[in-house]
């Protein structure tokens, strides 16, 4: 839409988003698409909610519920304990639902055709986690973490950790480096200011 609306030749972005999150993407036009490295880079920062109780397919609300679990008493502190576990350096296992390779295959197709291959871990790191809110059965955390971190696999192990299972309910990237969510553009906004951002 982008390359079509503006007359760019070249148009890039640096980091995905699954299709259910939204915030901030960096797009990249012309000469700018060979800095893609740079930008894939920098430091993430999300704002996301994990619903306890169940675990998906997906490790969000996309998937098929696969265990629901019951949540007698809602264990705030040591949900503020599990946290501090996953500060620092993390080794996750993606979403068997994610872009990742295997064998030259993306995970997300072998995965919804049925062949379930395991992942290898990664190692991330997550330099802070804050929990901003908590009402059974949802909380509320504020993310910032290294490029490659899952955040649905870490609504999926702090779940696990806690004994009744979690799955990611919703997703902000609130920030890409500098780059933040109250001084981006939406795509509308790029469409009624495109003279300003024009490569013709």
């Amino acid at each position: 839409m982008i390359r079509r609306t503006l007359g760019w030749k070249s148009v890039g972005h640096a980091g995905t988003l699954d299709p259910s999150a939204t915030g901030v993407l960096i797009v990249l036009c012309g000469d700018a698409t060979r800095r893609t490295d740079e930008f894939m880079q920098l430091p993430k920062e999300y704002v996301a909610r994990i619903r306890f109780g169940f675990t998906t397919t997906t490790d969000d609300f996309e998937g098929e519920v696969i265990e629901s679990r019951p949540l007698e008493d809602w264990p705030r502190e040591k949900i503020i304990g599990v946290l501090k576990n996953y500060v620092g350096t993390v080794s996750q296992v993606p979403p068997a639902v994610s872009a990742i390779k295997v064998a030259g295959r993306r995970s997300y197709r072998m995965a919804r055709a049925g062949q379930r291959t395991p992942l290898e871990p990664r190692v991330v790191q997550i330099h802070e986690l804050q929990l901003l809110s908590d009402a059974s059965p949802e909380i509320t955390i504020l993310l910032r973490c290294s490029r490659g971190t899952y955040v649905r696999a870490l609504a999926r192990d702090m779940g696990e950790q806690l004994g009744f299972g979690g799955t990611l309910a919703a997703l902000t990237r609130t920030a890409i480096g500098p780059y933040r969510h109250d001084h981006a553009l939406a795509l509308n906004d790029i469409f009624f200011r495109r003279s300003e951002f024009s490569g013709k």
